[in-house]
């Protein structure tokens, strides 16, 4: 045996079933369970199986909570909530401790700043720390300049579960400022190394004070995580 086979070679479709799985927060030995297969076999399908048969794919769809196609990436450059409504929608509002929770520590979202009485709307890298939101950008982006005049801008994000037709979103308001690498503590000037996935060149660290945290969840009785009682409090 060559010593290379030991490493694990990821295939896309294994990038997506481990995405998938943490985002859940499930460990490999939950989705073995729900798929009734053993751990060493979702380490594989993870690691080196580039497809499953269709029953084990079906059942890991069902599983993982989303849909044969996602998992398998036809989706990955659709837009997403194409399909209809679920069955008695229902729309409430997200607390700030959630919201929070929702964000974790780092992610993709989007933000919008007001230039030159023109609204623009741009996709960022982001970590959390401390109540407070870290973007890497240049100083002469459109970020960079914000927060060099300490303006106000918005940030959000969002998730859209297209196999139970439900979702949420999450939207922050507040100032933004660059990180001082004298006055702000370690913790700041450390996660400020993240690597935006916009490339390399984006040394200017802006950190986001929000004021205000909002948050609302498109819920669908029945559907994974759901509640089917009452008192939602409609939007």
């Amino acid at each position: 045996m060559n010593a290379c086979d030991n490493v694990p070679h990821p295939s896309d479709f294994g990038r997506r079933v481990a995405t998938r799985r943490r985002r859940l927060n499930l460990s490999r030995e939950d989705v073995a369970d729900r798929v009734g297969a053993t751990v060493g076999y979702i380490t594989y399908v993870e690691e080196r199986l580039p497809g499953p048969g269709t029953g084990f794919l079906v059942r890991l769809a069902d599983a993982l909570e989303t849909t044969v196609q996602d998992l398998m990436g036809m989706t990955a450059d659709l837009p997403s909530g194409e399909g209809p409504a679920g069955a008695r929608p229902r729309l409430e509002r997200i607390d700030e401790k959630e919201c929070w929770a929702l964000l974790g520590d780092h992610g993709v979202g989007r933000i919008a700043i007001d230039v030159a009485d023109t609204l623009d709307v741009v996709p960022v890298n982001y970590r959390v720390i401390d109540g407070r939101v870290l973007f890497m950008t240049t100083a002469t982006s459109v970020l960079g300049r914000a927060a060099a005049a300490g303006a106000e801008i918005a940030f959000e994000e969002d998730h859209v579960d297209e196999a139970f037709r439900q979702g949420w979103s999450v939207l922050l308001v507040g100032p933004v400022r660059i990180v001082s690498s004298s006055a702000d503590p370690q913790s700041l000037r450390v996660a400020a190394h993240a690597q935006s996935w916009a490339g390399e060149g984006r040394d200017t660290p802006v950190l986001l004070l929000p004021h205000r945290v909002t948050g609302r969840r498109i819920l669908v009785p029945g559907a994974p995580g759901t509640a089917d009682g009452a008192g939602a409090r409609e939007l």
